[in-house]
């Protein structure tokens, strides 16, 4: 019984170990700046999992890192109104396409996925409802990158 006990909490701080830190989002939106007016501002994040929370594969926009996919964080990067591509990457590569116009706010989920030796990470496009129900839990990771 000991034994099952020391596991579980051992398990349980491995996996807490994996989650990501920093200001929650409230907070952390305190102080973001203005969106410039040539700009749009793309979100990055992925809800916190059992499943692939050590996976943390770098992501990319428009074939320049600008951040992780952590589990339970969030970042974000203005860009340049236009076509974009967000992409990560584990044992194959994932793809979004999207058009960012200016002023736009855009919201990328990453979710983690079943791959053959190493989870997959997805990138998504997701409603501005959807992830200002998932941010309110999420830490910022980084500072944000223009691209």
């Amino acid at each position: 019984m000991k034994f099952a006990s020391l596991a579980a909490l051992a398990a349980a701080v491995v996996l807490t170990g994996c989650a990501a830190t920093g200001p929650k989002f409230a907070q952390q939106e305190a102080l973001t700046p203005k969106l410039a007016a040539d700009q749009g501002r793309v979100y990055f994040y992925r809800v916190d999992s059992f499943v692939g929370g050590a996976v943390r594969p770098s992501i990319k926009l428009d074939g320049a890192v600008v951040g992780d996919s952590t589990p339970g964080g969030y970042f974000y990067v203005d860009a340049n109104a236009g076509k974009h591509e967000a992409s990560t990457s584990t044992e194959a590569t994932n793809n979004l396409t999207f058009v960012l116009d200016k002023g736009e706010i855009k919201y990328v989920r990453t979710k983690v996925q079943m791959g053959l030796l190493v989870g997959r990470v997805i990138p998504e496009l997701v409603s501005a409802d959807e992830a200002q129900k998932e941010l309110p839990s999420l830490n910022f990771t980084g500072a944000p990158k223009a691209n």
